[in-house]
């Protein structure tokens, strides 16, 4: 099966009150794990390479991963830039066979922010070439992605629908209490998702999917076993996952998932390399990185994204 676009992917989760998971990888472990079990569970996906990614990987290598993924699954799969930082990066991946591309202009102003994001569209539209924008901004860090708390910035409900009708963009991130990376909420916090926010802005673009970036849970085994075997990690929350499970039910077609699959594959490495402090072979270490990495996303389809069975 070829590389397909999220157009007819994101059409029934919106109908069926799931949403796709968007998984960013990094090398070939990350792949396979996210691929095993997305393709066990029959679970439509989407791949995702940051600039980060395309800096430590190569462009060339990840395609090809993504590539080898399609030979070996028999589920939908969207290879997708994210955070396209200019229209030149997300040219380059247009250009070199993403089916979805990321343009993120939120720290710009509004005008700015439209202007960046329809020359991006119309140029990916012409290739056949979805795009997702962004408006309003999200606190974390995240590969180059970098925004101080008190730059977050809450998405203007009414903005959405000029935004999108002058854009022509195909999906919209919005912020509402998301934040990139893993030192989201601290310990003894209550973090809320705006979901008052999300239901607005539903109602002002129906039948539109919105997507929500940030959105790890921040598994703490995983830092525990970090912490516990050299690591040194600070304590954390991520966001709660039975209000993302609410968010997919309604407006919300895609949620990113990266820093978990990062906590994943190192604890699995840390662990192993503590009970085994005499390996040496990478494919020994490895594996139960990727076996940790293929845990979670098992678990994002089933009780997250409600995904599972939908491809």
């Amino acid at each position: 099966m070829p590389l397909v676009t999220s157009t007819e992917m994101f059409k029934k989760a919106y109908d069926g009150g799931y949403a796709i998971g968007a998984f960013n990888v990094n090398n070939m472990e990350i792949v396979q794990g996210i691929v095993e079990a997305a393709n066990e569970l029959h679970s439509p996906l989407i791949l995702q390479a940051s600039a980060g990614a395309r800096k430590y990987a190569k462009n060339a290598y990840l395609i090809h991963l993504v590539q080898a993924a399609l030979e070996t699954s028999d589920i939908p799969i969207v290879l997708h830039l994210d955070h396209g930082a200019d229209f030149d990066i997300c040219k380059d991946c247009v250009d070199s066979g993403f089916t979805s591309v990321m343009i993120d202009a939120s720290s710009k102003p509004f005008e700015e922010n439209i202007a960046e994001s329809k020359k991006v569209a119309e140029y990916a539209h012409d290739h056949g070439v979805v795009v997702e924008a962004e408006l309003g901004t999200l606190a974390g860090i995240e590969d180059d992605v970098n925004v101080k708390d008190d730059k977050a910035m809450y998405t203007d409900p009414d903005q959405v629908e000029e935004f999108v009708k002058r854009t022509g963009v195909d999906s919209l991130a919005i912020a509402i209490g998301t934040s990139h990376g893993a030192y989201k909420f601290k310990p003894g916090t209550n973090p809320k998702l705006r979901l008052d926010i999300l239901a607005e802005v539903a109602k002002r673009l129906p039948g539109f999917p919105i997507v929500l970036h940030g959105s790890s849970s921040v598994p703490q085994e995983y830092v525990k076993v970090i912490n516990e075997n050299g690591g040194a990690l600070k304590d954390a929350i991520g966001v709660p996952e039975d209000q993302l499970r609410e968010a997919a039910k309604g407006a919300v077609c895609k949620i990113n998932i990266d820093s978990d699959l990062r906590l994943g594959m190192t604890a699995g490495i840390r662990k192993h390399m503590a009970e085994h402090p005499d390996h040496f072979d990478p494919r020994q270490y490895l594996g139960d990185g990727r076996a940790n990495v293929k845990a979670i996303v098992a678990h994002k389809i089933r009780y997250v994204l409600g995904s599972e069975g939908k491809a």
